[in-house]
């Protein structure tokens, strides 16, 4: 399976101008890469998540190397659910790929059942789900993370068949490292990711929180995650492309 890449764009940019200015400098990035890297289409998969509103336009600029992604969806297919988006809608667009159970969503209220509803009606429809885990700092301090991991997955995967299961990618986000700039210690979600292992066997378990150019490799290399979900370093074109460029070129 190749290594997952997935940028999460969170509610950014404000504007469609900027949404395509920074699709287009990822999209020329990787094309750069393309040049030097000719095997990186079969080593890499790079997955763009951008807010609902820019998925219609980027859909149009679209190409193989770079896939669409959402970073939620409703679990229903249609009717009387004023601002919800289907799944449907999202495969419509061009979506491979869709981000559930977020922690800043799990913050507005999402239950680990919603999360488990949001999980069936993507795969329903063969949308790819990226499930997200992890612990707080509080519940890290205590010792709590592999309880709270096997939790949170318990209850999000409750009932699912195992050709549903063998078609997640789970990332592994602690809620602490997301967005702070203190990224988990590799060694230290290493030991998040052989637990996680106990139940993923072959699914791609992808790192989240606080990524960058510089700490990029030693989650693959120590850790062997088999990619990142990426917030802000994502929205910042040169960055991105150079972790994109680092991991190229990394032996997985």
């Amino acid at each position: 399976m190749k290594p997952l890449i997935v940028a999460n764009w969170k509610m950014n940019p404000q504007t469609l101008t900027e949404a395509k200015q920074l699709f287009n400098s990822v999209k020329k990035g990787l094309k750069n890469i393309k040049n030097a890297c000719p095997g990186l289409s079969r080593r890499v998969e790079v997955v763009i998540c951008p807010p609902f509103v820019y998925l219609p336009q980027l859909q149009t600029t679209n190409y193989k190397l770079l896939k669409l992604g959402a970073q939620d969806c409703s679990w229903k297919k249609k009717g009387a659910f004023t601002g919800e988006i289907s799944p449907s809608m999202l495969k419509n667009l061009g979506c491979k790929y869709v981000i559930i159970g977020h922690s800043e969503r799990r913050k507005l209220g999402e239950t680990d059942e919603m999360i488990n509803k949001k999980i069936k009606a993507a795969l329903k429809i063969k949308l790819k789900p990226i499930l997200c885990i992890g612990e707080t700092e509080k519940e890290r301090k205590e010792g709590k993370t592999s309880e709270v991991l096997r939790n949170q997955l318990k209850k999000a995967l409750n009932n699912l068949t195992i050709k549903q299961f063998n078609n997640l990618t789970i990332a592994y986000e602690p809620v602490w490292a997301i967005g702070t700039g203190n990224p988990c210690d590799p060694l230290e979600a290493k030991k998040a990711l052989l637990f996680l292992r106990n139940f993923f066997k072959k699914q791609l378990i992808l790192y989240g929180g606080s990524v960058n150019s510089k700490n990029a490799i030693p989650y693959i290399k120590k850790a062997q995650f088999q990619g990142f979900i990426i917030g802000g370093a994502s929205l910042r074109a040169k960055e991105f492309i150079e972790i994109l460029k680092r991991v190229s070129k990394a032996q997985w």
